[in-house]
């Protein structure tokens, strides 16, 4: 037992679950203290000694009937509730159908005898399928079909429902078909769940064997990878990040209070003096930015939206000013929303009342409806952020307006998630945009997004 104990620990380590040695003992001491006997008991020590983040509870359901549940499922002896006569009626039905189909038959056979698969033919199913080649947890369904397939489940639904179509030429009443049928049925699907468990329980004994890969950092996950745990983490977690770039930015700030010779306008001062230097002139270097932002908040951008608003906006002191909008087939001016609500609630706020539907992504009707009621926004203090990969659903990108804006602009800066090989396939018009931009950041991460905002900060 406590080899089977340090195999699911391991299988929990293997699937990402913090564990350290302490819990790991913690655990041992626990059962040790309650005893296996009860199975209810037994399990919710592991559980509140291994389990901390209510996050990994789900893993811990999974894995545990994995290592510590019995692989014999309860199947019913179906020619016990059969007649001597219906018996005989079904042997012949059978006999009459299977024709040369041994190995079906001795599964049919073995099936209406309410017995499980043995660890021979699990054993002989997990070598034909690969079954050892096996590490990860995301190779069992795939498994389980092989499995099933070389077991000849599917045929064998289709050889039932001809038997019981046999049967039913041969006299048997329509109550005692359905009932028959019921419990072939049952028992089929108690093997088949004896081959989810035995593919499983053999996928999670090589994940405890190996050991396990090291969690990648999720500020460096794709944001299309991420998981909904994941992301909940990272909302906790942006907070943080909010104010290490803070504190970043306001040591840049300090540093560049100190006045900075300026010549062109000492010159100027001292052509009263013929030329010569009597009075200095200074001038201070600008390091807040004044900043417009241009979402797109269809499917695919979505988180990569919410991170970039809450992190701006977390970072409004670093700023001296931030227009917002969001589009998907139009503008949505949200500044306002964003200005009045602590960041995150604003954010959320913004994503539930712009739920991604049926419409598709316009860019280029979205600037003409900047262009129209919102140019006035920038000028040549203002940075323009425009976050999107460029994909117009093969509408008029507009490109006269993002070269307008450009213009107007201090600098007009593009966040986008596709790389440049991606650029003008499909319905892409990033190569056009960017023809139009000041820059391109590759914003496919949490950090990449960062680095992003931090240099737009630098740069002031």
């Amino acid at each position: 037992m406590d080899k089977r104990m340090v195999d699911f620990i391991r299988a929990l380590r293997a699937a990402g679950v913090r564990i350290s040695i302490a819990e790991n003992q913690d655990a041992m001491n626990g059962v040790q203290a309650v005893g296996i006997q009860d199975i209810g008991h037994f399990r919710t020590t592991l559980k509140s000694t291994l389990v901390k983040e209510r996050n990994d509870q789900p893993t811990f359901e999974y894995f545990f009937p994995l290592f510590f549940s019995s692989n014999d499922p309860n199947l019913e002896d179906i020619y016990d509730q059969l007649t001597p006569e219906q018996q005989q009626m079904f042997q012949q039905a059978m006999n009459a159908l299977m024709g040369d189909m041994e190995a079906l038959k001795r599964l049919l056979d073995q099936l209406m005898r309410g017995e499980p698969l043995s660890q021979e033919q699990l054993d002989e199913l997990g070598q034909t399928s690969g079954l050892q080649n096996g590490d990860d947890m995301y190779q069992r369904g795939w498994f389980e079909r092989r499995m099933n397939q070389q077991l000849g489940m599917s045929q064998l639904l289709r050889m039932m429902d001809e038997l019981l179509e046999q049967l039913a030429q041969m006299g048997m009443s329509q109550e005692d078909l359905n009932r028959l049928e019921s419990l072939l049925r049952e028992n089929m699907r108690g093997m088949s769940d004896q081959v989810s468990q035995y593919a499983g329980a053999s996928l999670a004994e090589r994940m405890a064997e190996k050991e396990p890969d090291p969690k990648p950092d999720l500020l460096d996950v794709d944001f299309h990878r991420l998981s909904q745990s994941d992301l909940d983490h990272l909302r906790e977690e942006i907070r943080k990040l909010a104010a290490r770039l803070r504190t970043r930015a306001a040591m840049r700030q300090k540093r560049s209070k100190t006045d900075h010779f300026d010549p062109r306008r000492t010159i100027r001062r001292n052509m009263r003096y013929e030329g010569v230097p009597i009075e200095m002139r200074f001038r201070k270097k600008q390091k807040k930015p004044s900043l417009v932002l241009i979402c797109d908040l269809s499917t695919s951008m979505r988180y990569c939206v919410e991170f970039l608003l809450t992190l701006v906006y977390e970072l409004q002191d670093q700023v001296t000013r931030t227009n917002s909008f969001i589009f998907i087939s139009d503008l949505v001016d949200v500044t306002m929303d964003l200005e009045e609500h602590d960041s995150q609630i604003a954010v959320e706020k913004v994503l539930r009342e712009n739920p991604p539907g049926y419409y598709s992504t316009d860019l280029g009707n979205s600037l003409n409806t900047f262009s129209r009621d919102h140019m006035a926004t920038i000028d040549h203090r203002t940075t323009v952020i425009i976050l999107g990969d460029g994909r117009n659903n093969y509408n008029n990108p507009r490109l006269d307006i993002a070269q307008d804006m450009q213009r107007r602009a201090k600098r007009l800066i593009w966040f986008c998630p596709e790389g440049q090989n991606q650029w003008g396939t499909g319905d892409s018009d990033m190569h056009l945009y960017a023809g139009k931009a000041d820059g391109v950041y590759l914003v496919r991460t949490l950090r990449h997004l960062a680095d992003a905002v931090d240099k737009i900060l630098a740069e002031g």
